[in-house]
Parts: structure tokens; C-alpha cells; sequence
């Protein structure tokens, strides 16, 4: 329950122990920028690249090291909080409800989820069989088509082997035809993305790819422009942001992998709204929710799509947890539908306490 304050005791993670560490550090200072701490008192829970998890006063940059403290998300529903450490022991925090602003994996993937499920603590975003089903991109295609949305060909490669999943020998995209992409089937962002062209260099972009994850997607490319969606709620209730448009000079887009993505990328401009027909954004919302509700989300998501020349939309990923930085797409499409980024917060929050008994 709420302190005598009157504000609701919120549990901010942020961080983590995936190559997305500092995008989620971003986010987590524009979360700071735009919670209304008049309703709610946060608890910054930062955790290293080691996977350390430290208590401390904010994003801030010396937040690993200057009056931060060891702290513990415990399992046990009794206690229902944190564990800090102090002097050599123990103590607990209470909290309310918990915000993970973690990015890729063991934040979209249904790994902290868990643990918050065990804690008995309402949490905002995905649940666990969401959060696994959307962050691999192979499962997630098989859910959606069977749901009657398009989504790229594509063939799967594992740890066990490099035979493709059609039962072709070695690396040969099989029934694809080239160029296409070689991906990390369990990763966020561009990390280990790879267009290949020509098939002596898909071995190459198989062993990059598998720098982030065992299992690789090979996936035909889709001839369209790269569109976006962010969608906030719980079905039947969704609100979706002014879809997106990335428009590009070359290359394709690599999002966070810029060395300054503050200032903008070099081959990629987001233009939102995006410049396409009244008929088609509205077809791209109604897919994004259509995504959105066969694959079990529910809080937000950030739904990324392709359309076609022909007027199809064709499923891109799906990101659970996606970035909340001053360059992201999801609060920019949110903004520019006439709701910043504290009113957006103030939504996840709510709709987390009344779907705390899930």
C-alpha cells in the first residue's frame, strides 16, 4: 500500500547485464525527467554489466559507485520488496509496484519477469510467455502468421548444428533468395544484424549474429518502407502513437548503434507522423494492435513493421520494453498522438495496479 506520503512506492530497474546496458541507462534518465513525483516515490534499482544490483539515488552517471548500495529483489511474498543491504545486514523496502525499464535480454525476454512473479509484486509490461514469445523473432513470426499477418521468409539456424531448419545442408539460405538478413533470433536492436548479399559471406554474419545468440535467424528481405507503431494497454482497450516512417539514405537501419544517436544517425531519419496515405497508417495501427493482441501483450510494446509498395503490412519484431530515450521511436510516436511521456508512465503505472492480480 501507498506510504502515509500518499505516493505509491515504484521500483525503477534499469541497467542490466546485456549489450544494451547503456540504452536502458538512457532511458532511465528521460523516465526520471518525466515521473510525476508528486504520485510517486522512486526506488532506482541499477544493475551492472556484472549483474550486480545496487539501490541508489537515480540514473545518474557515478550510479554504480557514489551512495549506491546492495539490494536484492526478493522472491519470498512475505516480503514483497527489496532486500538492502546495510552495515552488514539486511533490511527491507516495500514497494508498490515495479517498472523495469531493461532492454534485449534478460529484460524482454521473460527472465525478470519471472522473478517478479515470484515476488508477487504487480510489474509493468509483458508477462513472462509474452516477453519469451516476442523476443524470439522465429516464434514470434510462427504465432503471428497463424494469426493471418504477414511476416518475412525465413529460416532458423541452432547451436546444434548449421544445417537451416528446412533440412538443407550446411548454410545455403535454402529457398531464399538473396540479399537478406542474418540476425540474432533472441537479441534487441540491431546487434549482430547482417545484410548479406551474396552467399560466401553468410557464414561470415551467421558467426556475428552468433556473438549475441545460439540461435540465428536468416530472413528473406522485404521490399517496403520500414514503419512503426507504438501501442499502450491491455486488450480491447489499446491506444496506439502516430505511426513512424524511418526513411533512409543507404544501408539499413541499425538502431542504437550509433556513436552519438543523441545527434542523429547517419544513414536514417524518423519521421513521424510518417508520410504515408490516411489508408495506410490506419491499416498499419490496426496491424500493430492485431500483432499486439496474437502474441499476448499487454502494457506497451513498440511494434515494427514493413510496408509494401502493394499496401501490405508485413511483421518486422516486436519490442516489449522498447527504448524510452530522448531519440526513441516509442515516445516520440506516443508524443506526437498528443500524450508525453509522464502521461504515458502514469498509464503503464495504472494499468499495472489494476492488472496486479494477473
Amino acid at each position: 500500500m501507498p506510504d502515509t506520503t500518499g505516493k505509491l512506492k515504484l521500483g525503477i530497474l534499469f541497467g542490466g547485464a546485456c549489450e544494451e546496458h547503456a540504452v536502458s541507462v538512457k532511458s532511465a534518465r528521460e523516465v526520471a525527467a518525466s515521473l510525476d513525483t508528486t504520485k510517486y516515490e522512486p526506488y532506482w534499482i541499477g544493475i551492472t554489466q556484472d549483474g550486480a544490483w545496487r539501490l541508489c539515488d537515480g540514473p545518474r552517471p557515478d550510479w554504480e559507485i557514489t551512495g549506491s548500495r546492495p539490494a536484492l529483489l526478493s522472491p519470498d511474498r512475505a516480503v514483497r520488496g527489496l532486500l538492502v543491504l546495510e552495515q552488514g545486514r539486511y533490511g527491507t523496502v516495500g514497494l508498490d509496484a515495479v517498472l523495469p525499464v531493461l532492454h534485449g535480454r534478460f529484460g524482454e525476454d521473460g527472465a525478470i519477469q519471472g522473478l517478479l512473479e515470484l515476488s508477487g509484486i504487480p510489474y509493468a509490461g509483458c508477462d513472462i510467455q509474452s516477453s519469451a514469445l516476442c523476443m524470439d523473432k522465429s516464434l514470434a513470426y510462427a504465432v503471428v502468421a497463424a494469426a493471418g499477418i504477414a511476416t518475412p521468409d525465413f529460416r532458423t539456424v541452432t547451436a546444434a548444428s548449421d544445417a537451416l531448419d528446412d533440412g538443407s545442408e550446411g548454410l545455403g539460405a535454402g529457398r531464399l533468395t538473396y540479399p537478406v538478413f542474418v540476425k540474432p533470433a533472441r537479441s534487441g536492436s540491431s546487434f549482430g544484424v547482417s545484410k548479406v548479399t551474396r552467399e560466401e559471406d553468410l557464414a561470415g554474419a551467421v558467426r556475428e549474429a552468433r556473438r549475441y545468440d545460439s540461435k540465428v535467424l536468416i530472413e528473406g528481405a522485404v521490399a517496403g518502407s520500414e514503419v512503426g507503431c507504438a501501442v499502450l494497454g491491455v486488450d480491447p482497450d489499446l491506444i496506439t502513437g502516430e505511426v513512424d516512417h524511418i526513411a533512409l539514405s543507404h544501408g539499413f537501419f541499425r538502431i542504437h548503434q550509433e556513436d552519438a544517436p543523441e545527434s542523429g544517425s547517419e544513414n536514417s531519419t524518423p519521421i513521424v507522423p510518417a508520410d504515408i496515405p490516411a489508408q495506410a497508417r490506419a491499416l498499419v495501427q490496426e496491424t500493430a494492435k492485431a500483432v499486439y493482441r496474437a502474441l499476448g501483450c499487454r502494457g506497451l510494446a513498440r511494434v515494427d513493421m514493413f510496408l509494401t509498395e502493394d499496401g501490405r503490412v508485413v511483421l518486422n519484431e516486436v519490442n516489449t520494453l522498447p527504448g524510452l530515450t530522448s531519440y526513441s521511436r516509442y515516445p516520440r510516436m506516443m508524443a506526437a498522438a498528443g500524450m508525453p511521456l509522464g502521461d504515458v508512465l502514469d498509464r503503464i503505472i495504472t494499468l499495472t495496479l489494476a492488472g496486479k492480480d494477473r
